[in-house]
């Protein structure tokens, strides 16, 4: 089936990225530039070598793919770098027709003498805040031509920590020498989550869900359960790491041991070859029992097709991605980048792969664009959200009337 869908149409249309990590996210002449002035060692300093030897096209594993994190998170260790690091991302985004973003880091990765938790986020707020301004004030968004600029921050939570990942980690192990590394790190998400609360209600800082980041396997969700029950007691939404590199029962626990509103990835949703609950008498029906579940509370996926190609063997041909059932399961999904530096990706190249290797119709583009919008944790009230995403639908629909020549089919 040919394709009848503009690159350039994608390239126009408002989009927003619901998973997008800060810290995988760089500009690589940035990170060369921060590493120099840090005196952060690198592996190279060239565009040209870190492509090759860290931010590479294709990975051996999940491992291999993480490796680069290592690189960047020691480039974010002030608030300068934090700052500028996030307007940039905001800039890039802004450039290629994203209109909304949630940016999501591990602020605990970046508390050092000098920073704060607190201050960790209002750098990277500053930064979103002034690409924010900068497009929000053109003359395009002014006389309605465009649509303004939005974003949210979700703080990460981690299933796995170790003292050596960060100084902040590093005091907490010394403080708790007679705790589990598993009661420590269930102590940091409680911290985080309280935090988050307390920087979103009492300091006002867009601070809009709380996420579980980390290996699923041997780290189930549950051990975070107090940290979620808290937020979720305080109107913080949502969202947690599942279905990446686990089956079925991670993304049941993520929605019932941890209130999710979205799941990160949710690949293996279907995969009821994967359940290993031996209770689980009939793996079939408790996978489709669990999609039904999550279409009809329109819990959002946030899928990531480049991302799970590289780090998931399976993945490798995306054509046989679950997003197809997905769609055919009419769930709400919304397409995202994961880590921009790390998969080397865009937006706009994520939906342009789902036209071409899912084959997305017109009609499926549209619903998982305003899926995007709608499944947001968008910041203000939700007669804002709706204001904003009928701005969205009216531009969507204009440019469907340039490109495609009326309704998307």
């Amino acid at each position: 089936m040919k394709n009848t869908i503009p690159d350039e149409f994608v390239r126009r249309i408002p989009k927003t990225d619901l998973h997008l990590h800060l810290d995988g996210s760089l500009r690589i002449p940035t990170l060369i530039e921060l590493a120099k002035k840090q005196r952060v060692k690198l592996p190279s300093y060239s565009d040209e070598g870190l492509r090759r030897q860290v931010f590479k096209n294709t990975y051996k594993n999940l491992p291999d793919y993480l490796k680069g994190f290592a690189f960047t998170c020691a480039v974010m260790q002030d608030a300068e770098s934090l700052e500028r690091i996030a307007f940039e991302l905001a800039e890039d985004n802004l450039a290629e027709g994203v209109r909304y973003i949630e940016v999501r880091y591990a602020p605990q990765l970046h508390i050092n003498d000098r920073l704060s938790l607190e201050e960790v986020v209002r750098s990277v707020c500053r930064g979103l805040e002034r690409a924010q301004k900068r497009h929000n004030r053109s003359k395009l968004v002014q006389s309605g031509a465009d649509v303004p600029f939005h974003f949210g921050i979700i703080v990460c939570a981690l299933r796995f920590i170790v003292p050596q990942m960060s100084p902040y980690y590093r005091r907490l192990f010394e403080i708790m020498p007679y705790a589990s590394a598993r009661q420590v790190c269930a102590t940091a998400s409680m911290e985080l989550a309280r935090a988050a609360v307390d920087l979103a209600h009492n300091i006002g800082l867009p601070v809009v869900g709380f996420d579980l980041a980390g290996a699923e396997a041997g780290y189930p969700a549950d051990d975070h359960s107090a940290a979620y029950q808290y937020v979720h007691s305080h109107f913080i939404r949502k969202t947690v790491h599942a279905g990446e590199a686990y089956g079925p029962e991670s993304i049941f626990q993520a929605i019932t041991k941890c209130y999710a509103n979205r799941i990160g990835h949710g690949t293996w949703l279907f995969a009821h070859d994967m359940i290993q609950n031996p209770s689980i008498s009939d793996p079939v029906a408790y996978s489709n029992y669990l999609a039904e579940y999550v279409a009809s509370q329109r819990i959002t996926m946030e899928v990531c097709l480049t991302s799970n190609a590289q780090t998931l063997p399976r993945m490798r041909n995306l054509s046989h991605h679950p997003l197809r059932q997905m769609l055919d399961h009419e769930l709400s999904v919304s397409i995202c980048t994961d880590n921009r530096l790390m998969s080397n990706t865009s937006v706009t190249h994520e939906l342009l792969l789902a036209i071409d290797k899912v084959r997305l119709t017109p009609r499926e583009l549209r619903n998982v664009v305003i899926a995007g919008f709608k499944g947001s944790f968008f910041p203000g009230t939700y007669r804002d959200k709706r204001h904003f995403v009928r701005q969205v639908i009216d531009r969507y629909e204009s440019l469907v009337n340039e490109f495609l020549g009326g309704s998307p089919s």
